[in-house]
C-alpha cells in the first residue's frame, strides 16, 4: 500500500534521524535552488507570468525570490512564480536515474508556505524538503522509463506529490490527512514534454509546487481522497505508466534506506543535462586549440558520438531563442568552442542568433550510439589543412562521478545571482543561503533573497 506507506514514513521522519550526508545533500539542493530561482527571477517568462497573475494575488505573504522582499505574492502564487523562476534557465538539480529536477517543485512550495506560516526552523524545512524529494524520486522510479517515454514531464508529474508531502510535513499532518494530501496531489498531473523549449516548460514545476501546496491545505481541512491513490488499478502509477508495469510498492519500501537525494546532481551548464558531456568536451578541447594556435574559424566539421537521448531530447539545430537553445546540443557545443564556457549569458537570445554561433552549429554533427553512456561523449573536431583534435569525456563535470564541489556551487550561485542582484548582494545572498539550516525562522532569511 504505497500511499499509506509514504504517509507513515513522512509523518515519522525527524531531523534527528537524518544521516549527516543526507542533511548535507538537502542543504546543497536547497542552496542550488535558491541561486537558480534568483537567477531566473528577471527572465521574460517569469515577467509575463507575474504580469498575467498579479491582479489575482491575495494577501501578499511570501517573497518572490530575486527581489529581496520587495516583491511578494500570496502563498500559492509565490510557489508558482518561484517554481517557474527556478527552472526557466534549466540550471536546476537533476536526479540522474529519472531525469527528475526534484527540488524546484518541493522547495518552491515549502519556502512559500514557511514564510506564510512563520516560525519554521531551517532544520525542519530541510527535513520536509528531504521528505518531498525522496517521495518524488521514489514514485518517479516506480514508473520510469515508460512514463517519460510517452511524453510526461516527470519533474512535475511527481513534483506535485513531493510538494504535498513536504508541505504536509511542515503542517504536521497526521497519517490519514497526509495520505489524502498525496491523493489530492496525485490527481493534479501536470507536464508534457511537448512543451520543452517554450515558456510552459518552466510552468510545470511551478504548477506542481502550487498543486502540492493546495493538496496539503485541503487535506488539513479533512478534504478526502482515495487512500490508494498511487497504487490502485486506476490510480496514479497505473494510469501514467504508459503501458509499463509500475512498481510503487518496491521503491516506496526503500524510503529511509536508500536516499535518492544523495544521487542528486547539480548542473554546471543551464541546459538539458544530456548535452553536458559534449559541452564539457568542447570547453576542454578549446584549451587544446589555444595551445596549438588553432582558431574557431579554422573548424571545418565537429563530430561527436553521444548517447541516444541527446538526439531525442536536444536536437533543435536552429533554435530561435534562448529557451530553444537549451534543447540544442548544436548550440551547447558551439558556445563551448567559441567562448570556453556555457553559462546563462551564453544562452541569451542574442547569442543564440549570433552569426558566429550559427556557423559553428551548422558544422556540428552528433551521432547517437547505444554504446555511449549518458555522461560520456567522444568528440572529434576537424580543421583546415587536415588537422584534427579529439576529446573523450568519460564522466562529464556535474555527474555523480565528478560532482560540483561546494566551491563550484558557490561560484555558480554568485555568477547567476550577480546578473540580478549585483555582485555584493549576490555574495551576501549566497552566504545566507549556506546558513539557512541554522535559522530559527526561515521566513527572515527568505525576505533577504
Amino acid at each position: 500500500m504505497a500511499t499509506k506507506a509514504i504517509a507513515s514514513w513522512a509523518v515519522n521522519l525527524q531531523p534527528s534521524t537524518l544521516p549527516a550526508s543526507v542533511k548535507q545533500a538537502a542543504l546543497r539542493s536547497l542552496y542550488n535552488y535558491i541561486g537558480c530561482a534568483i537567477g531566473g527571477s528577471n527572465h521574460p517568462t517569469v515577467a509575463k507570468a507575474h504580469k498575467a497573475l498579479s491582479p489575482l494575488f491575495g494577501k501578499e505573504t511570501s517573497t518572490l525570490l530575486g527581489h529581496k522582499g520587495a516583491k511578494k505574492a500570496d502563498v500559492q502564487h509565490a510557489a508558482l512564480l518561484n517554481g517557474i523562476a527556478s527552472h526557466v534557465h534549466d540550471y536546476d538539480d537533476t536526479h540522474l536515474a529519472t531525469i527528475i529536477h526534484p527540488t524546484g517543485p518541493v522547495a518552491s512550495a515549502v519556502l512559500a508556505y514557511a514564510e506564510y506560516k512563520g516560525g519554521v526552523s531551517g532544520e525542519d524545512l530541510l527535513c520536509a524538503l528531504t521528505a518531498g524529494i525522496e517521495v518524488s524520486c521514489k514514485i518517479g522510479l516506480a514508473v520510469w522509463p515508460e512514463h517519460y517515454d510517452i511524453g510526461w514531464h516527470i519533474t512535475s508529474t511527481t513534483g506535485s506529490v513531493g510538494a504535498a508531502v513536504a508541505v504536509g510535513k511542515l503542517m504536521r499532518l497526521p497519517e490519514a490527512q497526509m495520505a489524502h494530501a498525496i491523493g489530492i496531489a496525485a490527481v493534479q498531473v501536470t507536464g508534457l514534454r511537448e512543451m520543452f523549449g517554450s515558456d510552459t516548460k518552466s510552468f510545470h514545476p511551478g504548477r506542481a509546487a502550487q498543486n502540492g501546496l493546495l493538496a496539503a491545505l485541503l487535506a488539513e481541512q479533512d478534504y478526502t481522497s482515495s487512500e490508494q491513490a498511487l497504487e490502485a488499478k486506476r490510480g496514479w502509477a497505473n494510469v501514467v505508466a504508459g503501458g509499463g508495469t509500475p512498481k510503487p510498492d518496491q521503491y516506496v519500501s526503500e524510503l529511509g534506506e536508500k536516499w535518492e537525494i544523495e544521487a542528486n546532481a547539480f548542473k554546471p551548464f543551464p541546459c538539458g543535462i544530456v548535452c553536458h558531456p559534449l559541452i564539457d568536451a568542447c570547453i576542454q578541447l578549446r584549451e587544446d586549440m589555444r595551445r596549438q594556435d588553432l582558431e574557431v574559424k579554422d573548424i571545418t566539421e565537429v563530430q561527436a558520438l553521444v548517447h541516444p537521448l541527446v538526439i531525442e531530447l536536444t536536437s533543435k539545430r536552429t533554435p530561435k531563442d534562448g529557451l530553444e537553445g537549451k534543447f540544442s546540443v548544436f548550440h551547447g557545443g558551439a558556445v563551448g568552442l567559441l567562448y570556453g564556457k556555457a553559462g546563462p549569458a551564453q544562452y541569451a537570445d542574442d547569442v543564440v542568433t549570433d552569426a558566429a554561433v550559427v556557423e559553428v552549429r551548422d558544422k556540428t554533427k552528433p551521432t547517437a550510439d547505444e554504446m555511449i553512456r549518458p555522461d560520456e561523449t567522444f568528440l572529434t573536431v576537424f580543421f583546415t589543412r587536415g588537422r584534427e583534435l579529439k576529446k573523450h569525456i568519460d564522466s562529464a563535470v556535474g555527474s555523480l562521478d565528478k560532482p560540483l564541489t561546494n566551491e563550484q556551487l558557490t561560484a555558480k550561485f554568485v555568477d547567476q545571482a550577480t546578473l540580478v542582484l549585483g555582485e555584493a548582494d549576490a555574495k551576501s545572498a549566497s552566504e545566507r543561503a549556506w546558513r539557512i539550516a541554522e535559522s530559527s525562522d526561515v521566513a527572515e532569511i527568505s525576505k533577504a533573497f
